[in-house]
Protein backbone atom coordinates (compact mmCIF):
# COMPACT_ATOMS: atom_id res chain seq x y z
CA UNK A 1 0.00 0.00 0.00
CA UNK A 2 1.53 3.25 -1.34
CA UNK A 3 1.16 6.30 0.75
CA UNK A 4 -1.12 9.18 -0.09
CA UNK A 5 0.87 11.51 -2.43
CA UNK A 6 0.30 15.06 -2.36
CA UNK A 7 1.94 17.46 -4.93
CA UNK A 8 1.70 21.09 -3.90
CA UNK A 9 2.64 24.16 -6.36
CA UNK A 10 2.58 27.32 -5.13
CA UNK A 11 -0.01 29.22 -7.72
CA UNK A 12 1.50 32.67 -8.06
CA UNK A 13 -0.43 35.43 -9.65
CA UNK A 14 0.50 37.36 -12.68
CA UNK A 15 -2.18 38.93 -13.44
CA UNK A 16 -4.39 41.27 -11.25
CA UNK A 17 -7.15 39.10 -9.15
CA UNK A 18 -9.92 41.67 -9.02
CA UNK A 19 -9.54 41.34 -12.57
CA UNK A 20 -10.74 37.72 -13.05
CA UNK A 21 -12.30 34.87 -11.46
CA UNK A 22 -10.89 32.07 -9.52
CA UNK A 23 -12.83 28.97 -9.53
CA UNK A 24 -11.69 25.65 -7.54
CA UNK A 25 -12.55 22.14 -8.73
CA UNK A 26 -16.44 22.25 -7.10
CA UNK A 27 -17.09 25.16 -8.51
CA UNK A 28 -16.10 24.26 -12.15
CA UNK A 29 -18.49 21.18 -11.57
CA UNK A 30 -21.29 23.25 -10.41
CA UNK A 31 -20.86 25.38 -13.74
CA UNK A 32 -20.66 22.33 -16.10
CA UNK A 33 -23.45 20.41 -14.66
CA UNK A 34 -25.95 23.46 -14.71
CA UNK A 35 -24.47 24.87 -18.07
CA UNK A 36 -22.89 22.71 -20.52
CA UNK A 37 -25.06 21.78 -24.10
CA UNK A 38 -23.79 18.41 -23.69
CA UNK A 39 -25.44 17.70 -21.10
CA UNK A 40 -28.91 19.41 -21.73
CA UNK A 41 -28.95 17.30 -25.13
CA UNK A 42 -28.63 14.30 -22.99
CA UNK A 43 -31.66 15.49 -20.80
CA UNK A 44 -33.25 16.01 -23.69
CA UNK A 45 -33.37 12.15 -25.36
CA UNK A 46 -34.15 11.19 -21.94
CA UNK A 47 -37.40 13.45 -22.23
CA UNK A 48 -38.14 12.04 -25.46
CA UNK A 49 -37.94 8.63 -24.30
CA UNK A 50 -40.50 9.21 -21.43
CA UNK A 51 -42.80 10.89 -23.70
CA UNK A 52 -42.55 8.04 -26.34
CA UNK A 53 -43.17 5.41 -23.36
CA UNK A 54 -46.15 7.22 -22.55
CA UNK A 55 -47.59 7.19 -26.06
CA UNK A 56 -46.85 3.58 -26.59
CA UNK A 57 -48.69 2.84 -23.33
CA UNK A 58 -51.45 5.02 -24.37
CA UNK A 59 -53.16 2.24 -26.28
CA UNK A 60 -53.92 0.45 -23.16
CA UNK A 61 -56.85 2.96 -22.11
CA UNK A 62 -59.57 3.97 -23.51
CA UNK A 63 -60.16 5.62 -26.72
CA UNK A 64 -62.90 7.85 -26.94
CA UNK A 65 -63.58 10.13 -30.01
CA UNK A 66 -66.74 12.28 -31.37
CA UNK A 67 -67.58 13.43 -34.32
CA UNK A 68 -70.68 15.85 -35.62
CA UNK A 69 -71.64 16.52 -39.29
CA UNK A 70 -74.36 18.93 -40.27
CA UNK A 71 -75.23 19.34 -44.44
CA UNK A 72 -77.94 20.63 -46.73
CA UNK A 73 -79.68 18.32 -49.31
CA UNK A 74 -81.40 19.60 -52.37
CA UNK A 75 -81.62 19.37 -56.36
CA UNK A 76 -81.32 21.67 -59.51
CA UNK A 77 -85.04 21.17 -60.23
CA UNK A 78 -87.77 23.94 -60.35
CA UNK A 79 -89.41 24.41 -57.45
CA UNK A 80 -87.39 21.92 -55.61
CA UNK A 81 -86.62 22.66 -51.59
CA UNK A 82 -83.72 22.00 -49.90
CA UNK A 83 -83.53 20.01 -46.44
CA UNK A 84 -80.60 19.70 -43.72
CA UNK A 85 -79.36 16.93 -41.43
CA UNK A 86 -77.80 16.70 -38.53
CA UNK A 87 -75.78 13.36 -37.23
CA UNK A 88 -73.26 12.73 -33.68
CA UNK A 89 -71.70 9.72 -32.79
CA UNK A 90 -69.68 9.21 -29.16
CA UNK A 91 -67.42 6.61 -29.99
CA UNK A 92 -65.52 4.66 -27.48
CA UNK A 93 -63.27 2.00 -27.86
CA UNK A 94 -60.88 -0.87 -25.44
CA UNK A 95 -58.03 -2.98 -26.15
CA UNK A 96 -58.85 -6.25 -23.90
CA UNK A 97 -56.04 -8.62 -25.56
CA UNK A 98 -53.86 -8.31 -28.38
CA UNK A 99 -51.04 -11.07 -28.02
CA UNK A 100 -49.36 -9.00 -25.23
CA UNK A 101 -48.05 -6.87 -28.31
CA UNK A 102 -48.73 -3.42 -26.92
CA UNK A 103 -47.72 -4.70 -23.15
CA UNK A 104 -44.06 -5.86 -25.30
CA UNK A 105 -44.18 -2.55 -26.62
CA UNK A 106 -44.51 -0.80 -23.75
CA UNK A 107 -41.55 -2.73 -21.98
CA UNK A 108 -39.54 -2.20 -24.54
CA UNK A 109 -40.19 1.50 -23.84
CA UNK A 110 -39.46 1.37 -20.73
CA UNK A 111 -36.09 0.22 -21.45
CA UNK A 112 -35.38 2.56 -23.77
CA UNK A 113 -36.17 5.31 -20.76
CA UNK A 114 -33.38 3.27 -18.90
CA UNK A 115 -30.94 3.27 -21.91
CA UNK A 116 -31.29 7.14 -22.11
CA UNK A 117 -30.95 7.95 -18.59
CA UNK A 118 -27.31 5.32 -18.71
CA UNK A 119 -26.71 7.42 -21.98
CA UNK A 120 -27.05 10.96 -19.60
CA UNK A 121 -24.50 9.58 -17.18
CA UNK A 122 -22.04 8.18 -20.49
CA UNK A 123 -22.11 12.20 -21.41
CA UNK A 124 -21.80 13.48 -18.18
CA UNK A 125 -18.62 10.86 -17.79
CA UNK A 126 -16.69 12.10 -20.55
CA UNK A 127 -17.69 15.76 -19.92
CA UNK A 128 -16.41 15.06 -16.47
CA UNK A 129 -13.53 14.13 -18.09
CA UNK A 130 -12.57 16.89 -20.56
CA UNK A 131 -13.51 19.35 -17.40
CA UNK A 132 -10.94 17.50 -15.57
CA UNK A 133 -8.22 17.33 -18.06
CA UNK A 134 -8.82 21.24 -19.23
CA UNK A 135 -8.99 22.34 -15.23
CA UNK A 136 -5.62 20.61 -15.11
CA UNK A 137 -3.89 21.82 -18.33
CA UNK A 138 -5.18 25.47 -16.74
CA UNK A 139 -3.76 24.87 -13.30
CA UNK A 140 -0.14 23.45 -15.52
CA UNK A 141 -0.49 26.18 -17.66
CA UNK A 142 -0.47 28.76 -14.37
CA UNK A 143 2.45 26.62 -12.96
CA UNK A 144 4.46 26.98 -16.59
CA UNK A 145 4.12 31.04 -16.85
CA UNK A 146 5.59 31.10 -13.23
CA UNK A 147 7.84 28.71 -13.71
CA UNK A 148 9.46 30.11 -17.17
CA UNK A 149 9.59 33.19 -14.97
CA UNK A 150 11.77 32.16 -12.40
CA UNK A 151 14.00 30.21 -14.87
CA UNK A 152 14.50 33.28 -17.11
CA UNK A 153 15.39 35.39 -14.01
CA UNK A 154 17.98 32.65 -13.23
CA UNK A 155 19.50 32.87 -17.02
CA UNK A 156 19.60 36.76 -16.78
CA UNK A 157 21.59 36.47 -13.21
CA UNK A 158 23.65 33.72 -15.47
CA UNK A 159 24.51 35.99 -18.10
CA UNK A 160 25.62 38.82 -15.62
CA UNK A 161 28.06 36.76 -14.17
CA UNK A 162 29.47 35.22 -16.61
CA UNK A 163 29.83 38.71 -18.12
CA UNK A 164 31.62 39.77 -15.64
CA UNK A 165 33.67 36.69 -15.28
CA UNK A 166 34.11 37.08 -18.87
CA UNK A 167 35.43 40.75 -18.56
CA UNK A 168 38.03 39.28 -15.84
CA UNK A 169 39.53 37.23 -18.60
CA UNK A 170 38.19 33.94 -16.33
CA UNK A 171 35.84 32.85 -19.01
CA UNK A 172 35.58 32.91 -23.11
CA UNK A 173 33.50 34.64 -25.46
CA UNK A 174 32.31 31.07 -26.31
CA UNK A 175 30.53 30.56 -22.29
CA UNK A 176 28.84 33.79 -22.68
CA UNK A 177 27.26 33.34 -25.99
CA UNK A 178 25.85 30.36 -24.46
CA UNK A 179 24.30 32.05 -21.55
CA UNK A 180 22.69 34.71 -23.66
CA UNK A 181 21.10 31.87 -25.78
CA UNK A 182 19.94 30.05 -23.42
CA UNK A 183 18.54 33.34 -22.03
CA UNK A 184 17.05 33.57 -25.24
CA UNK A 185 15.63 30.60 -24.71
CA UNK A 186 14.10 31.48 -21.41
CA UNK A 187 12.73 34.79 -22.63
CA UNK A 188 10.80 32.82 -25.60
CA UNK A 189 9.33 29.98 -22.78
CA UNK A 190 7.83 33.04 -21.22
CA UNK A 191 6.17 34.14 -23.62
CA UNK A 192 4.86 30.61 -24.97
CA UNK A 193 3.46 29.74 -21.59
CA UNK A 194 1.88 33.05 -21.41
CA UNK A 195 0.19 31.99 -24.94
CA UNK A 196 -0.28 28.56 -23.99
CA UNK A 197 -2.46 30.28 -20.37
CA UNK A 198 -4.74 31.86 -23.07
CA UNK A 199 -5.39 28.33 -24.72
CA UNK A 200 -5.98 26.94 -21.60
CA UNK A 201 -8.49 29.35 -20.60
CA UNK A 202 -10.39 28.99 -23.76
CA UNK A 203 -10.45 25.26 -23.71
CA UNK A 204 -11.84 25.53 -19.86
CA UNK A 205 -14.39 27.53 -20.31
CA UNK A 206 -15.73 25.71 -23.25
CA UNK A 207 -15.85 22.23 -21.05
CA UNK A 208 -17.67 24.62 -18.35
CA UNK A 209 -20.48 25.99 -21.01
CA UNK A 210 -19.54 29.05 -21.22
CA UNK A 211 -20.11 31.54 -24.35
CA UNK A 212 -17.76 34.07 -23.51
CA UNK A 213 -13.95 33.41 -22.98
CA UNK A 214 -12.99 36.15 -20.29
CA UNK A 215 -9.25 35.40 -18.52
CA UNK A 216 -10.01 33.52 -15.37
CA UNK A 217 -8.14 31.61 -13.08
CA UNK A 218 -8.49 28.36 -11.02
CA UNK A 219 -7.15 27.27 -7.79
CA UNK A 220 -6.00 23.36 -6.79
CA UNK A 221 -3.21 21.11 -6.07
CA UNK A 222 -1.60 18.54 -8.14
CA UNK A 223 -2.91 15.57 -5.72
CA UNK A 224 -4.63 12.67 -6.64
CA UNK A 225 -8.13 11.65 -4.54
CA UNK A 226 -7.95 8.41 -4.13
CA UNK A 227 -5.69 5.88 -2.52
CA UNK A 228 -5.79 3.06 -5.16
CA UNK A 229 -4.09 0.40 -2.28
CA UNK A 230 -5.21 -2.86 -4.20
CA UNK A 231 -6.68 -3.34 -7.70
CA UNK A 232 -10.30 -3.93 -8.02
CA UNK A 233 -12.52 -6.32 -9.39
CA UNK A 234 -12.75 -5.36 -12.82
CA UNK A 235 -14.97 -7.26 -14.55
CA UNK A 236 -17.59 -5.90 -11.57
CA UNK A 237 -16.21 -2.22 -12.67
CA UNK A 238 -17.12 -2.79 -16.41
CA UNK A 239 -20.05 -4.47 -15.75
CA UNK A 240 -21.20 -1.46 -13.74
CA UNK A 241 -19.90 0.64 -16.21
CA UNK A 242 -23.22 3.37 -17.51
CA UNK A 243 -21.78 2.63 -21.26
CA UNK A 244 -22.22 -1.27 -20.63
CA UNK A 245 -25.60 -0.61 -18.50
CA UNK A 246 -26.71 0.92 -21.68
CA UNK A 247 -25.75 -1.64 -24.09
CA UNK A 248 -27.85 -3.68 -21.69
CA UNK A 249 -30.75 -2.27 -22.03
CA UNK A 250 -30.74 -1.83 -25.36
CA UNK A 251 -30.15 -5.40 -26.15
CA UNK A 252 -33.60 -6.18 -23.58
CA UNK A 253 -35.59 -3.71 -25.59
CA UNK A 254 -34.94 -5.31 -28.53
CA UNK A 255 -36.22 -8.76 -26.86
CA UNK A 256 -39.43 -6.94 -26.33
CA UNK A 257 -39.39 -5.58 -29.85
CA UNK A 258 -39.00 -9.48 -30.80
CA UNK A 259 -41.82 -10.40 -28.65
CA UNK A 260 -44.09 -7.62 -30.21
CA UNK A 261 -42.88 -8.46 -33.62
CA UNK A 262 -44.13 -12.20 -33.55
CA UNK A 263 -47.61 -10.95 -31.88
CA UNK A 264 -48.64 -9.96 -35.35
CA UNK A 265 -49.89 -13.35 -35.76
CA UNK A 266 -52.32 -13.15 -32.72
CA UNK A 267 -55.79 -11.99 -33.19
CA UNK A 268 -57.25 -8.46 -31.07
CA UNK A 269 -59.64 -8.29 -29.30
CA UNK A 270 -61.79 -4.74 -28.32
CA UNK A 271 -64.78 -3.71 -26.37
CA UNK A 272 -66.50 -1.10 -28.77
CA UNK A 273 -69.21 1.43 -27.57
CA UNK A 274 -70.99 4.20 -29.60
CA UNK A 275 -73.73 6.85 -28.77
CA UNK A 276 -75.28 9.15 -30.86
CA UNK A 277 -77.55 9.60 -33.38
CA UNK A 278 -77.38 10.46 -37.64
CA UNK A 279 -79.75 11.90 -40.36
CA UNK A 280 -81.46 14.12 -38.02
CA UNK A 281 -83.24 15.98 -39.98
CA UNK A 282 -83.71 19.11 -37.02
CA UNK A 283 -82.85 19.82 -33.58
CA UNK A 284 -83.66 19.46 -30.66
CA UNK A 285 -82.79 15.64 -30.39
CA UNK A 286 -85.31 13.44 -29.14
CA UNK A 287 -83.81 10.14 -29.33
CA UNK A 288 -80.45 9.06 -29.35
CA UNK A 289 -79.36 5.58 -30.72
CA UNK A 290 -76.48 3.27 -28.61
CA UNK A 291 -74.68 0.43 -29.39
CA UNK A 292 -71.62 -2.16 -27.42
CA UNK A 293 -69.99 -4.99 -28.26
CA UNK A 294 -66.97 -6.62 -29.26
CA UNK A 295 -64.51 -6.06 -32.58
CA UNK A 296 -62.35 -9.70 -33.35
CA UNK A 297 -59.76 -8.80 -35.79
CA UNK A 298 -57.74 -12.03 -36.86
CA UNK A 299 -54.69 -11.22 -39.97
CA UNK A 300 -54.47 -13.81 -42.41
CA UNK A 301 -52.30 -12.57 -44.90
CA UNK A 302 -50.65 -9.30 -45.17
CA UNK A 303 -47.94 -9.79 -47.82
CA UNK A 304 -45.29 -11.49 -45.65
CA UNK A 305 -44.93 -7.64 -43.57
CA UNK A 306 -45.35 -9.97 -40.40
CA UNK A 307 -43.00 -12.61 -41.42
CA UNK A 308 -40.39 -9.81 -42.11
CA UNK A 309 -40.81 -7.97 -38.93
CA UNK A 310 -40.14 -10.57 -37.00
CA UNK A 311 -36.63 -11.35 -38.98
CA UNK A 312 -35.40 -7.29 -38.67
CA UNK A 313 -36.42 -7.65 -34.92
CA UNK A 314 -34.17 -10.94 -34.70
CA UNK A 315 -31.34 -9.61 -36.29
CA UNK A 316 -31.71 -6.19 -34.80
CA UNK A 317 -31.74 -8.38 -31.87
CA UNK A 318 -28.29 -10.13 -32.43
CA UNK A 319 -26.83 -7.16 -33.69
CA UNK A 320 -27.59 -5.82 -29.61
CA UNK A 321 -26.40 -8.85 -28.04
CA UNK A 322 -22.96 -8.39 -30.12
CA UNK A 323 -22.67 -4.55 -29.16
CA UNK A 324 -23.08 -5.47 -25.74
CA UNK A 325 -20.41 -8.05 -25.49
CA UNK A 326 -18.31 -6.18 -28.18
CA UNK A 327 -18.79 -3.03 -25.36
CA UNK A 328 -18.05 -5.25 -22.16
CA UNK A 329 -14.56 -6.18 -23.70
CA UNK A 330 -13.26 -2.24 -24.72
CA UNK A 331 -14.25 -1.33 -21.11
CA UNK A 332 -12.37 -3.90 -19.52
CA UNK A 333 -9.66 -3.09 -21.79
CA UNK A 334 -9.52 0.92 -20.93
CA UNK A 335 -10.31 -0.29 -17.64
CA UNK A 336 -6.92 -2.29 -17.10
CA UNK A 337 -5.26 0.24 -19.45
CA UNK A 338 -6.14 3.03 -17.11
CA UNK A 339 -5.53 1.14 -13.95
CA UNK A 340 -1.91 0.54 -15.50
CA UNK A 341 -1.14 4.32 -16.14
CA UNK A 342 -2.77 6.02 -13.00
CA UNK A 343 0.07 3.46 -11.38
CA UNK A 344 2.53 4.51 -13.43
CA UNK A 345 1.84 8.32 -13.09
CA UNK A 346 1.51 7.98 -9.25
CA UNK A 347 4.90 6.52 -9.20
CA UNK A 348 6.55 9.12 -11.84
CA UNK A 349 5.45 11.86 -9.24
CA UNK A 350 7.69 10.27 -6.27
CA UNK A 351 10.81 9.56 -9.06
CA UNK A 352 10.40 13.12 -10.28
CA UNK A 353 10.52 14.79 -6.75
CA UNK A 354 13.89 13.00 -6.53
CA UNK A 355 15.27 13.90 -9.33
CA UNK A 356 14.30 17.58 -8.48
CA UNK A 357 15.70 17.87 -5.08
CA UNK A 358 18.68 15.94 -6.12
CA UNK A 359 18.83 18.56 -8.99
CA UNK A 360 18.76 21.49 -6.61
CA UNK A 361 21.16 20.39 -4.54
CA UNK A 362 23.78 19.87 -6.72
CA UNK A 363 23.06 23.54 -8.34
CA UNK A 364 23.35 24.73 -4.94
CA UNK A 365 26.43 22.95 -4.54
CA UNK A 366 27.76 23.52 -8.11
CA UNK A 367 27.19 27.56 -7.72
CA UNK A 368 29.55 27.69 -5.13
CA UNK A 369 32.26 25.70 -7.33
CA UNK A 370 31.87 27.89 -10.35
CA UNK A 371 32.04 30.95 -8.58
CA UNK A 372 35.29 29.42 -6.86
CA UNK A 373 36.53 28.31 -9.90
CA UNK A 374 36.64 24.40 -9.45
CA UNK A 375 34.43 23.29 -11.88
CA UNK A 376 34.40 24.72 -15.62
CA UNK A 377 31.53 26.14 -17.61
CA UNK A 378 30.62 23.16 -18.55
CA UNK A 379 29.77 20.93 -16.05
CA UNK A 380 28.34 23.90 -14.30
CA UNK A 381 26.20 24.44 -17.28
CA UNK A 382 24.86 21.14 -17.63
CA UNK A 383 24.31 21.36 -14.30
CA UNK A 384 21.92 24.19 -14.32
CA UNK A 385 20.11 23.04 -17.17
CA UNK A 386 19.39 19.87 -15.34
CA UNK A 387 17.56 21.93 -12.27
CA UNK A 388 15.40 23.79 -15.27
CA UNK A 389 14.32 20.09 -17.25
CA UNK A 390 13.93 19.00 -13.35
CA UNK A 391 11.44 21.84 -12.64
CA UNK A 392 9.68 21.17 -15.79
CA UNK A 393 9.65 17.37 -15.29
CA UNK A 394 8.10 17.30 -11.87
CA UNK A 395 5.26 19.55 -12.69
CA UNK A 396 4.36 17.75 -15.87
CA UNK A 397 4.06 14.72 -13.43
CA UNK A 398 1.68 16.30 -11.47
CA UNK A 399 -0.74 16.91 -14.34
CA UNK A 400 -0.28 13.50 -15.80
CA UNK A 401 -1.10 12.08 -12.63
CA UNK A 402 -4.29 14.00 -12.37
CA UNK A 403 -4.99 13.50 -15.87
CA UNK A 404 -4.46 9.60 -15.43
CA UNK A 405 -6.62 9.69 -12.32
CA UNK A 406 -9.65 11.60 -14.47
CA UNK A 407 -8.97 8.56 -17.32
CA UNK A 408 -9.56 6.07 -14.34
CA UNK A 409 -12.35 7.77 -12.78
CA UNK A 410 -14.31 8.07 -16.45
CA UNK A 411 -13.19 4.37 -17.50
CA UNK A 412 -15.94 3.34 -14.52
CA UNK A 413 -18.37 5.65 -15.51
CA UNK A 414 -18.14 8.35 -12.43
CA UNK A 415 -19.68 11.34 -13.90
CA UNK A 416 -19.98 14.65 -12.30
CA UNK A 417 -22.25 13.47 -9.78
CA UNK A 418 -20.89 11.79 -6.79
CA UNK A 419 -17.61 12.01 -7.96
CA UNK A 420 -14.45 12.63 -5.82
CA UNK A 421 -13.55 16.62 -5.97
Amino acid sequence: MYPVLVLFFSIIAFFPLHAEDSLSWQQCVREARVAHPDLSSALALLQQAEADQRITAGACFPQVSLAGSARENGTTAKGSSLSSAFSYSLLAQQLIFDGHKTSNQVASAKEAIKSARFNYDVVSADLRFALRSAFTQLLKAQELVALAGEIAERRRNNVRLISLRYQGGREHIGSLRQAEADLAQADFEVSQSKRGLVLAQTTLASALGRDSHKPFRVKGAFRVTELFADKPDLAFLAKQNPLFQQLDTRSKAARFDLDAARTAFSPELYLTSSIGKGSIDSFPFKAVDWSAGLTLSVPIYEGGIGRARVSKAMAILSQQNAQEKSGYLQLFNILEESWKNVQDARKMVVVQKKFFDAAVERSTIANAQYSNGLVTFNDWVIIENNLVNAKKNFLNAGADMLIAEAQWIQSKGGGLDGQPQ
